[in-house]
């Protein structure tokens, strides 16, 4: 997935964005190997969409064209443990040059409709003294009883500020610092085939905020907003979730629906009363009968109501959970108290063993007007291209490497271990 900080994307203020996969082969003993006698929860998608065996990875053509003497150790059915462990030097608007390690590891069955757990990591330490730890979980027991999800960060940070709705200018010379946790844990229970509920916690934790604002003639909504330099969001989470997608990292077929109704309580810590509401949707079509060709569609609606929530904690750009919304804009773009967000996506396989795959995307996001709360503003469209690198078949995990533009000059590269949904 794109990193959790979303850094890796540029605006109109910046022409390019560089990656450097350093090291790429490190970890060779890890990668791509399975470790049958272990009880997995996950598996390929299903017999129909699932990784043909004539597939090819990075590491097929690592013992093919660069370690001819040595051979890729020998697997069974694809069941197993599947890390992907990555060192990376980066480069981004909101962090400048950054050192860290991208990893995927995922867990993989046997049974066709066992689904697939991930857990995704991207620490990071910047140019801008930033420290970003992300952790972000999807963890499935056996035949998909229980769905233990995480989403917990810890960061040292700084980001651009744009102020609110969907008007807000390019121009400004806004930057916010702070420090902040997030801790968000769930557990759901399959009650009925393929749909789940459950309940878990949700703490958004801010501290030492300072806005150095040199254009408050541009965009002075974070002071008119009154967050104050710490804010805290801490309430109980509801969730209902149906799903019959069964490898996140790549999907194949299915479909992928979760409501998350999150009542904020000061009794719990929050500084105030009020709530939210995520509704997350997404499809995937197959086109054909040899999973070649994809058609997937993606439609988020975030809400917040109820009280005035933290403005850091607002719906905003690349603040999603795996932060990958918006592709086009940097992270924070546009922010408000309500958002709605389609998308849609081509995929295609480029090359007949799978290595290289090719996508299109369109996507378009709306923002309550501020200070209005119930009125949604102008229409923000994004959309490009992008090449898909087989990273590891039995997984069927891929590098995304994406060029996303939006309106007002808006551009920028984005990468991800995994599909953008």
């Amino acid at each position: 997935m794109r990193k959790p900080n979303g850094g890796l994307s540029t605006n109109r203020n910046t022409n390019y964005a560089v990656f450097i996969y350093f090291c790429f082969f490190t970890f060779l003993s890890l990668n791509g190997r399975a470790q049958p006698g272990l009880t997995q929860p996950g598996n390929q998608e299903n017999k129909s969409t699932s990784v043909p065996d004539s597939s090819a990875d990075i590491w097929d053509v690592y013992y093919q064209f660069i370690n001819r003497k040595g051979h890729r150790p020998a697997e069974r059915a694809s069941a197993g443990f599947h890390p992907s462990v990555f060192p990376e030097l980066a480069y981004a608007l909101q962090t400048g040059f950054a050192v860290g390690m991208n990893a995927n590891l995922s867990f993989t069955s046997t049974n066709a409709n066992q689904n697939i757990s991930t857990i995704i990591t991207t620490p990071q330490y910047t140019q801008y003294k930033q420290l970003i730890v992300p952790v972000v979980t999807n963890i499935w027991t056996k035949n998909n009883r229980y769905n233990i999800v995480s989403d917990w960060r810890y960061y040292d940070y700084s980001a651009d500020n744009f102020g609110l709705g969907g008007s807000s200018p390019a121009t400004v010379d806004d930057r916010l610092l702070y420090t902040y946790l997030r801790l968000h844990q769930a557990i759901l229970r399959q009650i009925l085939p393929d749909f789940s509920v459950g309940v878990g916690y949700a703490l958004d934790y801010h501290w030492n905020i300072r806005d150095e604002n040199n254009t408050p003639d541009l965009n002075d909504d974070f002071k008119t907003y009154n967050s104050g330099t710490r804010t805290v969001s801490s309430g109980l989470v509801f969730s209902i979730q149906y799903s019959t997608r069964r490898n996140p990292n790549n999907p194949q077929n299915g479909f992928f629906g979760n409501v998350i109704v999150r009542p904020n309580m000061r009794w719990l810590g929050s500084n105030q009363n009020w709530q939210s509401v995520v509704a997350d949707f997404r499809k995937y079509i197959p086109l054909g009968e040899n999973g070649r060709h994809i058609l997937t569609f993606w439609n988020m609606n975030w809400l917040s109501f109820g009280g005035q929530a933290p403005y850091l904690d607002l719906p905003s750009t690349g603040w999603d959970t795996y932060s990958n919304l918006g592709r086009g804009y940097t992270q924070g773009r546009f922010r408000g108290r309500n958002l709605v967000y389609l998308e849609t996506e081509y995929r295609t396989v480029l090359l007949h063993n799978g290595l290289l795959g090719g996508v299109i995307f369109a996507n378009m996001q709306t923002y309550s007007d501020y200070p209005e709360t119930n009125h949604f503003g102008r229409l923000l469209p994004g959309g490009g291209v992008g090449l898909r690198i087989k990273v590891n078949k039995h997984s069927n995990l891929n590098l995304a490497i994406d060029y996303g533009f939006g309106i007002g000059g808006s551009q920028g590269l984005f990468l991800n271990l995994g599909e953008v949904f």
